[in-house]
């Protein structure tokens, strides 16, 4: 299968291509320099000559509290680029996987939310990345809107890079414990990727490792799998705090849990527990430090 894949640099991005040409596809991976997702010529021009099967955008402004501020700037990728590779895609017949955000939802609701809950975005990225999911399922008719939540991987910064760094470097660390998610290793969300492209079961779907956590409980355990897999000097003493200890510009999701009904009723493969993930990625980490 011939993909297309912008965003190529990125955190996601690069573990997309890595899975992928893994399982012999014919990658095209494209980053910023290469594509201007905001320019509609561009981006036509780029798909028409690589005629992919399908386009994995995984290009996105994702500075969270800075789109307070460039509000402009955090349409322009997320709303405007994502109508322009729709298009792109369609002019070809190519399918289009479209990488939403949990910042859809207002999360304030005491379960899991499905699929199809009504959403309610309270940020500026979360308003913006919902407009993509509209533009999507308007304009594109083979189309895959993915969201998921608490990324990391090994490429770029994360939370647990920072946080591997921060228990080795500081005497405490106070991590929120009010916010409830489930992390994600972008290995694992490439491989569902990788399965989900080979079918037409398009649609919604929610896709982060399984079981959930709060920030306070993830970080427990980046500090506990470094201390016996990596053999890391952990120095910081752990606390708990709540979100009002630490205001940031935009609003976070209070529960941004999502079940993964679509990937079960499709019968597709659900990605394996949060814990599995980090202890791998911890273990890769470590190989390549």
């Amino acid at each position: 299968m011939k993909v297309l894949v912008t965003g190529a640099s990125g955190q996601l991005g690069k573990d997309v291509v890595n899975v992928f040409q893994g399982q012999g596809h014919d990658v095209l991976g494209y980053d910023r320099e290469q594509l201007d997702i905001t320019d509609l010529e561009q981006a036509v021009k780029i798909v028409e000559q690589s005629q992919p099967d399908a386009v994995i955008h995984c290009a996105a402004y994702t500075a969270v509290d800075a789109a307070e501020t460039d509000v402009d700037g955090a349409y322009q990728v997320n709303a405007v680029g994502t109508r322009n590779m729709v298009l792109a895609a369609e002019k070809v017949g190519a399918k289009l996987v479209y990488i939403s955000t949990d910042y859809v939802f207002d999360g304030t609701a005491k379960q899991p939310y499905h699929e199809y809950d009504n959403t309610n975005p309270q940020s500026i990225y979360g308003k913006s990345k919902r407009v993509g999911e509209i533009l999507t399922q308007t304009l594109s008719s083979r189309y895959f809107i993915v969201r998921t939540s608490w990324v990391y991987g090994m490429h770029g910064n994360n939370f647990v890079k920072t946080m591997l760094k921060l228990g080795q470097e500081k005497p405490l660390l106070q991590v929120v414990n009010d916010q409830k998610g489930s992390p994600t290793y972008t290995v694992d969300l490439a491989r569902f990727l990788a399965e989900l492209i080979q079918t037409e079961k398009y649609g919604v779907y929610h896709a982060s490792n399984s079981g959930s956590c709060t920030w306070y409980e993830f970080t427990q355990a980046i500090l506990q799998d470094a201390a016996e897999i990596l053999d890391a000097k952990i120095t910081a003493k752990l606390e708990p705090c709540s979100t009002e200890q630490f205001p940031r510009p935009a609003a976070r999701p209070r529960n941004s849990v999502m079940e993964h009904v679509a990937i079960r009723t499709n019968g597709l493969n659900d990605l394996r527990d949060w814990r599995e993930g980090l202890r791998d990625f911890i273990q890769n980490y470590c190989s390549q430090s």
